[in-house]
C-alpha cells in the first residue's frame, strides 16, 4: 500500500515539533540503513582486487576492477537523484535497494570459478556502481524532510551512515573471505539488502511536495553555482571515495608484508564520522570558509603521504591518509551543507520569502544535489585511474600525489574566488546576503 503524505511543513516551527521532527526522524533513519548497504556493494572491489591472487591480472587491471563501479555509480547518481520526485522516496528506496541483489548474487557466483574472464570481472564491477546511485536519490529525498537551518547536520548524518558502508566492507570482508571463501563476497550481503528493502516498504513514507516537473528540475545544470559546486564536490567526496576503494590495493602495492587489510577500514570510518562534524561546522559557521580550509589542509596532506610512500615504513604511510580522510570527510559535510543554502538562497531573491519559494528552492537543491553528487563520484574513478596510470608509467603513485596537490590549491583558489570574497562579489551571483 503507497503511503503518501500530503501535508508537510518542516520550515513552521509548529508543524516541526508537533509532527515533522518525528517523521524526518524516522526516514532518515531507514534512509541511512539503504544507503548503508549501497555503499557496501559499490566499494565491494575494494577488497575483492586485493583477493584474486587466483588470476593473473595486472596492478593496473586490478585498479580498473576498482575504478569501474564508481565511474558507473557517478553516471547513476544523475537519473536516481529524479527517482524520488518522480515515485517517491519510498518506493524508490524499495526499488534501488532490490538492485542491490544483481551484482551480490553474480560477484557470489563468478568468484567461485577459477576460469572466470577478466571481461566478465569488469561486467560484475559494473554493475556494483548500482550502490552509487543510492546516495543522490537518498540525499534528494532527505533534503525535503527538514526545514533549511538543520539540514547540514542531516544531510551529513545521512551521508555518514552511507559512507560507513565503505568501512564495513573493509573490515568484515577480509574476514568473511578468509572464513567462508570468495564467493562470500557477494552472498553475505543478501540478506542485509532484503532487510533493507522491507524497513522502508514498511517505515518510510512518500512526499507529494517532493513532486517536481522533471524540466523544473533539469534547470539547475544551467546555473554556474551548480558547476562550480560540482568541480568542489571533486574534491571533497571524489577525494573520500577514491582513496576509500584505492587504498587497499595501493598499500599492497606498495608494502606488500604490511598488515594493510587489518586496519584499511579505519580512514573511510573517520571520514564517515567526521562528515555530520563538518556539516555542524558549516552550519555554525558558513560553509564555504570550512571547504576553504578543509582544500588547505588536504594540500599539506600530500606531501606527507608521499613521504610515507617512498619511506619504507607502512604506519608513517597509514599515518599520512588518515590526515586526508578526516579533511575529505569535513569537507563532505561542509560542501554538502552550501548546496541548499545556495540554491535557496537563490529562489529567497528571485521568489521572496513566502512558502512557496522556499519549497522551490528546496526542489532546485534537491536536483542540484544529484548533479554535484554525480560529478563527485566521478573522482573516485579518476583517483584510481590516476593511481594505476602512474604505476604502468613510473612505477609509483607519485604523479598521481602530485596531481593531486595541484587540484586541491585548485579548489582552495575557486572557493575563495566564488564563495568567501566581499559582498559585492557574491551579489553578482544573487548570493550577497546568503549565509554560505
Amino acid at each position: 500500500m503507497a503511503r503518501w503524505i500530503t501535508e508537510w511543513h518542516p520550515d513552521d516551527p509548529a508543524f516541526w515539533e508537533r509532527t515533522g521532527r518525528h517523521v524526518a526522524r524516522r526516514n532518515l533513519v531507514f534512509s541511512i540503513v539503504a544507503e548503508h548497504l549501497g555503499f557496501t556493494v559499490w566499494t565491494l572491489w575494494s577488497v575483492v582486487a586485493t583477493r584474486m591472487g587466483a588470476y593473473d591480472f595486472s596492478t593496473d587491471q586490478l585498479f580498473w576492477l576498482v575504478a569501474l563501479p564508481n565511474l558507473v555509480g557517478s553516471a547513476l547518481r544523475l537519473p536516481y537523484t529524479f527517482g524520488p520526485a518522480r515515485f517517491g522516496g519510498r518506493d524508490f528506496t524499495v526499488v534501488s535497494a532490490g538492485l542491490l541483489l544483481v551484482p551480490a548474487v553474480l560477484l557470489g557466483v563468478a568468484v567461485n570459478d577459477p576460469g572466470t574472464p577478466y571481461w566478465l570481472f569488469l561486467v560484475i564491477a559494473a554493475l556494483a556502481g548500482v550502490g552509487g546511485g543510492n546516495f543522490a536519490s537518498s540525499m534528494a529525498n532527505i533534503t525535503y524532510f527538514y526545514p533549511r537551518g538543520r539540514q547540514g547536520l542531516a544531510l551529513g548524518l545521512n551521508a555518514a551512515g552511507g559512507n560507513i558502508g565503505v568501512s564495513s566492507v573493509q573490515l568484515v570482508m577480509p574476514l568473511v573471505i578468509g572464513s567462508l571463501g570468495p564467493a562470500a563476497a557477494g552472498w553475505f550481503w543478501v540478506p542485509f539488502i532484503v532487510a533493507a528493502m522491507a524497513c522502508a516498504w514498511f517505515f518510510m513514507d512518500n512526499l507529494t511536495s517532493a513532486r517536481a516537473d522533471p524540466r523544473e528540475q533539469f534547470a539547475v545544470a544551467r546555473r554556474a553555482q551548480t558547476w562550480i559546486m560540482s568541480f568542489l564536490y571533486v574534491g571533497t567526496f571524489g577525494s573520500f571515495i577514491g582513496y576509500s576503494t584505492a587504498f587497499p590495493l595501493l598499500s599492497k602495492s606498495l608494502f606488500p608484508d604490511a598488515p594493510y587489510a587489518a586496519v584499511a577500514f579505519a580512514g573511510p570510518l573517520l571520514g564517515s564520522l567526521v562528515r555530520p562534524v563538518g556539516g555542524w561546522l558549516a552550519d555554525r559557521f558558513g560553509g564555504a570558509p570550512v571547504t576553504m580550509w578543509t582544500f588547505a589542509a588536504m594540500g599539506v596532506g600530500m606531501p606527507l603521504v608521499w613521504l610515507g610512500s617512498v619511506s619504507g615504513r607502512f604506519w608513517l604511510f597509514f599515518l599520512a591518509f588518515q590526515l586526508l580522510f578526516l579533511t575529505s570527510g569535513v569537507g563532505n559535510g561542509s560542501t554538502y551543507r552550501m548546496i541548499p543554502a545556495i540554491f535557496q538562497a537563490r529562489a529567497v531573491a528571485e521568489r521572496g520569502e513566502g512558502e512557496e519559494a522556499l519549497l522551490y528552492g528546496r526542489r532546485q537543491a534537491a536536483a542540484a544535489i544529484g548533479v554535484i553528487s554525480a560529478v563527485g563520484a566521478l573522482g573516485g574513478f579518476l583517483v584510481n585511474r590516476a593511481f594505476g596510470m602512474a604505476f604502468a608509467a613510473a612505477g609509483s603513485p607519485a604523479p598521481a600525489f602530485l596531481a593531486f596537490a595541484v587540484f586541491y590549491a585548485a579548489c582552495l583558489a575557486l572557493t575563495w574566488w566564488c564563495y568567501t570574497r566581499t559582498a559585492a562579489v557574491r551579489s553578482v551571483a544573487g548570493l550577497a546576503h546568503a549565509r554560505i
